[in-house]
């Protein structure tokens, strides 16, 4: 696991050494153990390291025999033993033990392509001295992160956008829309970021620079194996899925360091625990964060796997002093992320590292197998709203809504009605990413200025869920929704929390549920193998029922959250109310501060609940307070 960098230019600026160093360190903490440079004419790679596997062989850059081609690596590849051997079996030369070296020389022999034989999270970027080109590619998931800058004279990129902003020359330009989408769904859809000039490799891509043009593609499409094989058996299905759990966690416990897992309580973080344990040579270390808010707190569920299988259990409560991170974490993400749950995604990772230097997560499995509550509203409102008159709802079901003062729990009936007849005044088309989005037509029109109105109409900010719905027409309904959270939500929020919080503690999170052969697996799985009667993830509970507690496989779905509807009313009040200031947000043109002073007012006296919006404003401004 590493931090990379690097810079492609004509005319490179004055103390190449001193500019690639800076962009290396102040990524230092994705790799505290060394670092490592390159600079050829034109192109300058850098690399921060975090020792995982070959500690003492692994440095990089790495080259191929020659010295013609060199690497610069982000991830795990796992399967790296069997390609080594078959480009052994080739003639290749390796050097090293590690799986970088693997990289390089498969680059060689497949070229471009060479990304279809890797499994693992990965961002890199390859020099080809001898084409003159930078080769550069984004894992299939995009569990790993990738940015590049591109003027029209410079090229830069990074793991992170801290590295690129330290390039003289770079532009800061805000991209008005971008703040747009992160306002309406609390992120930045790839392959946009805050700034104009920078963006994401979309997961699954790969581009060529030749120093002119920017040539971008995908190398997988996870709907292939339908396309081509069709559902697959529910008997055979739940088969074949508790054999790739395995081999995925398998293959995740190859290091050279100690490992741990995140243990929630949730069916996911359970079954990769105790498939960790029973592939583990030694006992697993468990993690766990808790809260003293009894409708947030999911550790006595954790406590049953990890007591079953005789986990070294480490367990942390959090307190809302917990917000005194919130300078170092917007410094860690680099762009605005309106998830509450970095909060305890930091935490536990800070935990895990005072142990353990790698941790498995189960991260995906709600995705894959139809674990959301918004899978299940948007199955009732196919069934039975499409039925009832549209006035009907505006006219008594909103108002109703409306009358209802938010509960302080986390979820409860009273909270769900509201969140459900919130999410019915955005498109019917969005299906069930209506509950996803905090961010109406009309609030629209009251939040932002002319300006940022004027950039893009209203449906511009749907266009690219509308895209994926339609590239995943022919799946059912459920999978349809799967699919878009797989390549939206599930990339650009939930593996974004979890890379930028666990590599700010120089940890590595490995996600077995996301093997690729998983996911491909799970869209070939019809809708009532997931969901069925009103039970959620029915197959992959079913494949894994022998190995969990009962308590575990019939409890409902929480989520990974904290209370913050109540820290913004009580502790986190005065800091809120700094920063989303009349002046404050004056100063910079973007938003009608009358309708944030409503917002406030009505939740700070427990009217009505925003802390969505009122957390994404504040997000947004401290991350202008310090990169802006």
């Amino acid at each position: 696991m590493c931090g990379i960098a690097g810079l492609y230019c004509d005319a490179w600026p004055a103390e190449k050494e001193a500019l690639l160093r800076r962009m290396a360190d102040v990524i230092a903490h994705r790799g505290p153990d060394e670092d490592g440079f390159y600079w050829d004419g034109r192109v300058g790679l850098a690399m921060r390291r975090l020792s995982i596997i070959d500690l003492s062989t692994g440095s990089q850059p790495i080259f191929n025999e020659d010295g013609s081609i060199g690497v610069v690596f982000n991830g795990e590849i796992y399967n790296y033993r069997q390609i080594r051997e078959e480009l052994i079996r080739r003639g290749h030369r390796f050097l090293t033990r590690s799986d970088t070296e693997s990289i390089v020389h498969a680059y060689e022999e497949y070229g471009r392509d060479c990304v279809k034989q890797f499994n693992g999270m990965w961002a890199f970027a390859i020099w080809d001295s001898r084409r003159q080109e930078l080769f550069l590619s984004r894992d299939r998931l995009g569990i790993k992160p990738l940015y590049y800058y591109w003027d029209g004279e410079l090229f830069a990129w990074g793991s992170e956008i801290k590295s690129i902003l330290q390039v003289p020359g770079v532009k800061r330009d805000l991209d008005p829309f971008a703040l747009e989408l992160f306002l309406t769904y609390e992120y930045i859809p790839a392959p946009y970021s805050i700034y104009k000039w920078i963006r994401k490799l979309p997961p699954g891509h790969s581009m060529v620079f030749n120093g002119r043009d920017v040539e971008l593609w995908p190398f997988w499409d996870p709907l292939r194996p339908f396309r081509e094989l069709g559902p697959v058996g529910y008997e055979e299905g739940m088969e074949e899925l508790r054999r790739l759990v395995h081999d995925s966690v398998r293959l995740r416990l190859i290091a050279d360091v100690p490992l741990g897992v995140f243990l929630s309580g949730g069916i996911d973080s359970s079954v990769v625990t105790a498939t960790m344990a029973q592939e583990a040579s030694e006992p697993v270390r468990s993690f766990s964060i808790g809260f003293h808010e009894a409708s947030y707190n999911e550790l006595h569920y954790a406590r049953l796997v990890a007591q079953r299988y005789s986990t070294d259990h480490h367990e942390a409560i959090i307190e809302p002093r917990a917000v005194e991170l919130v300078e170092k974490l917007i410094y860690h993400l680099d762009e605005p992320l309106g998830d509450f749950s970095v909060f305890p995604t930091y935490l536990v990772s800070h935990n895990a590292r005072q142990e353990v230097k790698v941790a498995l997560s189960g991260d995906g499995g709600d995705e894959l197998f139809g674990g959301y509550d918004t899978y299940i509203a948007d199955r009732l409102a196919r069934r039975y709203l499409r039925k009832v008159p549209k006035p009907f709802v505006r006219s008594l079901l909103e108002p109703l809504a409306r009358t209802l003062p938010p509960t302080s729990k986390k979820k409860g009936l009273i909270n769900t009605f509201k969140r459900f007849v919130e999410g019915l005044q955005y498109p019917e088309s969005l299906n069930h990413v209506r509950w996803m989005v905090f961010l109406s037509a009309d609030d629209r029109e009251r939040l932002l200025s002319p300006e940022v109105l004027a950039e893009r109409p209203n449906e511009a900010r749907f266009q690219h869920i509308w895209s994926y719905f339609r590239n995943a027409s022919d799946l059912d309904w459920l999978n349809r929704d799967i699919f878009v959270d797989v390549r939206t939500y599930l990339v650009d929020d939930i593996l974004v929390k979890v890379d930028r919080m666990s590599m700010a503690t120089s940890l590595e999170v490995r996600v077995p549920l996301l093997d690729y052969r998983i996911v491909e697996l799970a869209l070939r799985m019809p809708a009532p193998y997931k969901i069925w009667k009103g039970v959620r993830k029915r197959i992959f509970k079913d494949a894994f029922r022998q190995d969990l507690p009962p308590q575990i496989l019939t409890r409902g779905k929480e989520g990974f959250s904290i209370p913050i509807k109540n820290w913004i009313r009580n502790e986190l009040r005065p800091m809120v109310l700094d920063v989303l200031a009349p002046h404050r947000l004056r100063e910079t043109g973007l938003f009608n501060v009358t309708y944030v002073q409503k917002l406030l007012d009505e939740h700070m006296n427990g009217v009505e609940n925003h802390s969505h919006r009122i957390w994404a404003l504040f997000m947004f401004m401290k991350w202008r307070e310090n990169f802006g």
